[in-house]
């Protein structure tokens, strides 16, 4: 599962990422900083990304559209960068068996 996170996630923890999650990305790293959620919805549904974002935005359109992309929605609040970085990565063998239930399009991460 390779994971492409939102622009209001920082770049900074994708190189932690990369064992747990590798060929994982960030919007900015892609030169997509002005990416409409459309824009960024069609580039995980062609590319097998999995979106992870604190915003509502990518949750409402899986239940519009549902899957794919499936959408990992991070609802911690304001945290540090490691404590994103180790919520998904102590979350990564949950998530990728929740993930192989099909009717399965947002994960909520507390």
């Amino acid at each position: 599962m390779k994971l492409l996170l939102d622009e209001n996630l920082s770049r900074r923890i994708v190189p932690f990422l990369q064992d747990a999650y590798p060929d994982s990305t960030q919007i900015a790293l892609l030169g997509m900083e002005t990416a409409t959620d459309q824009e960024v919805w069609d580039l995980a549904k062609t590319h097998d990304f999995v979106i992870v974002s604190k915003d509502t935005d990518f949750y409402d359109l899986s239940l519009v559209r549902g899957v794919p992309p499936r959408v990992i929605w991070i609802r911690t609040g304001n945290v540090t960068k490691s404590a994103i970085t180790h919520l998904l990565i102590q979350n990564r063998e949950k998530l990728e068996s929740f993930f192989f239930e099909e009717h399965m399009a947002c994960v909520e991460l507390y």
